[in-house]
């Protein structure tokens, strides 16, 4: 599942209300720092020479949608950039959110600009003051142990590991929306749980280290590179939640 626009949707996102996405990867391939066992936008391809659309391409495509969306009195509740990859890759995604920020204040004041991230880029310090002037940073932790986390992102960098993403992650003193996504199965004859009493271990200590001020859990929920996952059932995602919750966190569960 590959999104083909600049500027795509307005679509329903279960998170997020009704979110006007935005690509700034190749419009023809997936391009990440990661490639997740469970992504729906399937695996990365090698390509030598990626082709992103410019800063000017991305503020002309916007500022189009935007025009349309109001005349048509389309509300957004929000500007999202995920898509095909990890959005924050982009060379000049410092001055796509700059002008993104301002496009929103003069067509949909009341929309926020949220990031979907894997975190991989917030050891660049561009990154993160980019980050800082979005109203949503919704950042990953699939899993809080080096083993689990490589089985399920197949990191392109195979040396990153969970105690950099949680130093990066750090930088925001809290002020971010964490996103796990909790599954089972196998890849290549691995074994993938990040349920296990092990694994909910070691990401509930990286919660309270964190402290972020929202928590966002999620399921598989539509169709996987790697076809031997499963889906984990409503009632354990809210079993994996209670913890947290009692402890004051702010927990949304999609299942």
């Amino acid at each position: 599942m590959l999104f083909s626009e600049i500027a795509y949707g307005p679509i329903h996102s279960r998170r997020l209300g009704t979110s006007l996405g935005m690509e700034l990867m190749p419009l023809t391939h997936k391009l990440c720092t990661f490639n997740c066992v469970y992504c729906e936008c399937g695996w990365n391809t090698p390509v030598t020479h990626p082709v992103l659309p410019t800063r000017e391409e991305v503020k002309a495509a916007l500022e189009t949608k935007l025009c349309a969306l109001q005349k048509e009195g389309t509300a957004l509740d929000v500007i999202t950039f995920s898509g095909n990859g990890e959005p924050t890759l982009h060379p000049d995604f410092h001055g796509i959110i700059e002008d993104t920020c301002a496009l929103r204040d003069q067509y949909c004041p009341k929309a926020k600009v949220s990031v979907l991230s894997n975190s991989t880029q917030l050891g660049r310090p561009d990154v993160v003051q980019a980050l800082h002037l979005c109203d949503n940073r919704i950042l990953k932790l699939d899993a809080a142990t080096d083993g689990m986390m490589r089985r399920i992102d197949l990191p392109v960098n195979e040396q990153l590991t969970v105690k950099t993403l949680i130093g990066w992650l750090a930088q925001f003193n809290g002020d971010f929306t964490l996103q796990t996504c909790f599954l089972r199965g196998e890849h290549n004859g691995q074994v993938i749980d990040n349920t296990t009493p092990e694994e909910l271990e070691a990401w509930y200590q990286a919660v309270e280290t964190l402290h972020p001020k929202q928590i966002m859990i999620y399921v598989i929920d539509r169709k996987t590179p790697e076809e031997h996952l499963e889906k984990i059932p409503r009632e354990q995602m809210e079993s994996i939640a209670a913890p947290l919750i009692e402890k004051g966190f702010e927990v949304s569960i999609s299942a």
